[in-house]
């Protein structure tokens, strides 16, 4: 068996996981120009990443006029029904997630997304995936802050000086290292920078429990 595996795996959802970032670019737009608003590619790009509270305050502004948990609400309906069609899985997500739950790794999904939204991609996984769910329901400050990366830890019950995450956007990658965790970035639809405690792969394809332990094992020991 690898050596050197971390306590634990926390995983990011949207653009990680699974391809959501389409689905949620489409709405965001969708909704702002059914109330006769201007939304542009660029505004839901720089939101990638950020609670949702962050894009529901920005559409206001754009003219939608509804609370900010019914905009949240709505958008997540609206990507919801596009999952229901097909779930775009990120190429190796799935797959080095069912070898790290082979091989006994603790597991959380680290999400901005509301819970009902992450329950149902975890119930499409085909099999048991994670140990526990923190979604953006479940912390007072979202990512970019560490809040929702040391609940994960906690509720794994593990130091996350000795977890990795996995994300592909700036603020979920900025949250992770603030917390303390080894950082895997995936990058999506947003260039990641590199910076020190970052290991930057252009994909998951391929990747396995022992790439992840000597990754694992270089932030250990530099």
């Amino acid at each position: 068996m690898t050596h050197n595996l971390p306590a634990a795996v926390l995983w990011d959802m949207d653009g990680t996981l699974v391809d959501t970032e389409p689905a949620w670019l489409a709405a965001e737009a969708a909704l702002v120009e059914s109330y006769n608003g201007t939304w542009h590619h660029e505004d839901s790009v720089q939101l990638v990443g950020q609670g949702l509270g962050v894009t529901a305050r920005l559409m206001q502004t754009r003219g939608v006029e509804l609370p900010e948990r019914e905009i949240i609400e709505r958008l997540t309906a609206i990507v919801m029904q596009q999952l229901e069609r097909e779930i775009p899985w990120r190429p190796g997500a799935r797959e080095l997630l069912s070898e790290l739950r082979d091989a006994g790794v603790p597991t959380a999904l680290v999400t901005m997304s509301i819970r009902p939204l992450a329950e149902r991609m975890v119930s499409a996984m085909g099999f048991h995936a994670f140990d526990h769910i923190v979604s953006g329901d479940d912390v007072e400050l979202p990512k970019p802050d560490p809040e929702p990366y040391l609940r994960a830890a906690e509720l794994l019950g593990v130091d996350i000086a000795d977890c990795v995450a996995i994300e592909d956007s700036i603020p979920g990658v900025q949250s992770a290292l603030n917390s303390g965790a080894h950082v895997i970035g995936v990058p999506n639809i947003v260039t990641l920078p590199e910076q020190p405690g970052v290991t930057l792969w252009p994909s998951l394809a391929g990747r396995t429990v022992a790439d992840l332990a000597a990754k694992y094992a270089e932030g250990v020991h530099p």
